[in-house]
């Protein structure tokens, strides 16, 4: 893909340090590692690496990458290694997207409250699913998926939900038959939003009575019992919107769907247009009309302070899997959903070693498209040494 003539790193070095200046009444320090890594990703300040074509010869010197998670340069290794694992876990069946939303009245309180609220709507969402699938009256099975968080919308706005990515059947309870959904429908969205809707609304009131949440700023009324407990009455008698795509194809075409969602960050560098007078425009998409591109103009300080709004707690895994997909399930139930549906079980996955890291191509070569090798790594003060000289040194 051709490098995008504009990048978030831009606008941070341009306006990064200014921005900081003005707003360190709110920023911490992990707002201000996430923006250093982006200034420095892929520069002589991170070392780099000299890598060689294994078929032409051609050499080429690589700055690093910051790896930071919220990284828009970033995530395209990381989303490839992680599709590569998935790709042996996927059934021979058709998928569905389901995704629940949070109210927008509740996107303050996880704002100021990011990894309490992340953490149920997680665990809110895939126990709505468990126990819908689970019922006979819908599907009466045990299924298995994986969640992704994602807080934004397509302004950059805070809009917090999880994708939910399913095989469109499960288990039977004795685990001796696959239970395949039908066609065009997998669960019905109306059941799933009200039972998620009631076991969010009563986990946000136990987490409330256990003193876990905090409220700062504009938000500390709500730290009020009744005060908080009119907010839950004026969201419970509101629809919960959970949202369900009818089941797609099979695992070559889920494969290719899931890295639209996987390793997502609030924006990419490609839906950027210009930056002049300190006014940023992208492109995003309305939904509401057919989902037309349209262009959207914000100042560079609103642009980076929206961008913040979704760095995610320190350590917070913001992929999870459910049903027999869990960690503690994957192993000996995945073989037997293969098996039922009479495909071969998935081969375990090998663990990367150093070895392979040394060894294995980077990137392709620009001349023959050969993989290119890695040879020899270099610190940022060697990188510094070997540059060529400054021909027009900065007078003292």
């Amino acid at each position: 893909m051709q490098r995008p003539p504009l990048e978030v790193a831009d606008l941070v070095r341009s306006a990064g340090r200014n921005f900081i200046e003005l707003n360190r009444s709110w920023l911490n320090r992990l707002h201000l590692k996430v923006l250093t890594a982006i200034e420095r990703c892929r520069t002589a300040a991170l070392g780099g690496h000299l890598d060689e074509c294994s078929r032409c010869g051609h050499r080429a010197i690589s700055f690093n990458s910051c790896r930071n998670r919220h990284c828009p340069k970033c995530q395209a290794n990381a989303r490839d290694r992680w599709l590569e694992a998935r790709n042996r876990e996927l059934l021979p069946s058709r998928y569905v997207h389901v995704v629940f939303t949070l109210p927008h009245e509740l996107a303050p309180v996880a704002l100021q409250n990011k990894r309490v609220i992340y953490d149920l709507l997680f665990r809110i969402s895939a126990e709505t699913l468990l126990e819908i699938a689970r019922d006979p009256r819908h599907l009466g099975a045990d299924i298995g998926f994986f969640s992704v968080l994602h807080t934004w919308n397509q302004k950059l706005e805070h809009h917090p939900h999880v994708h939910c990515v399913v095989p469109a059947g499960g288990l039977s309870p004795d685990r001796t038959r696959w239970i395949a959904s039908q066609r065009r429908f997998f669960l019905p969205v109306d059941v799933l939003g009200e039972v998620f809707r009631g076991k969010f609304t009563d986990a946000l009131r136990e987490t409330f009575t256990t003193g876990r949440l905090g409220f700062h700023g504009s938000l500390k009324p709500l730290g009020r019992p009744k005060v908080f407990a009119q907010l839950l009455r004026q969201t419970f008698r509101k629809k919960w919107v959970v949202y369900s795509k009818r089941p797609f194809g099979g695992p070559e075409h889920a494969l290719r769907y899931l890295g639209r969602y996987t390793h997502r960050v609030a924006i990419s560098n490609h839906r950027l247009v210009s930056f002049a007078d300190d006014q940023v425009t992208f492109r995003w998409r309305d939904s509401a009309n057919k989902n037309k591109q349209r262009l959207m103009s914000l100042h560079v300080h609103e642009f980076l302070r929206r961008f913040l709004l979704h760095v995610l707690p320190k350590g917070f895994v913001r992929i999870r899997h459910f049903g027999f997909l869990s960690t503690r399930n994957r192993s000996t139930l995945l073989p037997v959903c293969f098996r039922l549906l009479g495909a071969a079980a998935a081969k375990p996955i090998r663990e990367t070693t150093a070895d392979d890291c040394e060894t294995r191509a980077t990137w392709s070569c620009p001349r023959c498209n050969g993989p290119m090798l890695l040879l020899e790594r270099f610190t940022a003060l060697q990188l510094r040494l070997r540059a060529p000289p400054d021909l027009f040194p900065t007078a003292a």
